[in-house]
């Protein structure tokens, strides 16, 4: 029969297999033992609470009948609010009477409870103190001195 392809693989199951050798396995070397496990390398989370009209970070312990230092909008309004779902009767998923028109404004919801989020925690990891200048006299603080110093006679 002749292949239609010419490629290698095509159709080759029509071509003689050969038999493999079973070899038995053989144990393998045990792993030196470590002094603990490895840590891993992962990021934090963190609960953080942010303003829904410019996503600034607000302070842990903020006033949320205050403002937003940012933008200066109300925190007390269903924007900020846990309950908040466009898709919901009346924009809330709690069971309210009526509709709140405007829902950047200020309110006096019953249900309100502030929005917060897990994130991860993008903060800089703080290094160990860098030696202060006056430990290392070898190293120069002055840009342009250091650059004086490549062409010292």
């Amino acid at each position: 029969m002749e292949r239609k392809y010419k490629h290698k693989g095509y159709m080759s199951n029509d071509r003689e297999e050969t038999p493999r050798e079973h070899r038995p396995a053989e144990p393998r070397p045990a792993r030196q033992e470590r002094l603990g496990p490895k840590t891993p390398r992962m990021v934090g989370t963190v609960l953080r609470a942010r303003c829904a009209n410019c996503g600034a970070v607000l302070a842990p312990g903020f006033d949320p009948q205050a403002q937003c230092l940012r933008c200066q909008a109300e925190l007390h309004s269903c924007k900020q609010c846990v309950h908040f779902d466009t898709g919901a009767r009346f924009e809330c998923t709690q069971p309210i009477p009526e509709r709140i028109p405007n829902k950047n404004a200020r309110n006096q919801c019953a249900f309100f409870e502030f929005r917060t989020n897990v994130e991860k925690d993008t903060s800089p990891v703080m290094a160990p103190a860098a030696p202060t200048p006056a430990a290392s006299p070898s190293r120069p603080t002055d840009a342009r001195k250091a650059f004086e110093d490549l062409f010292k006679k």
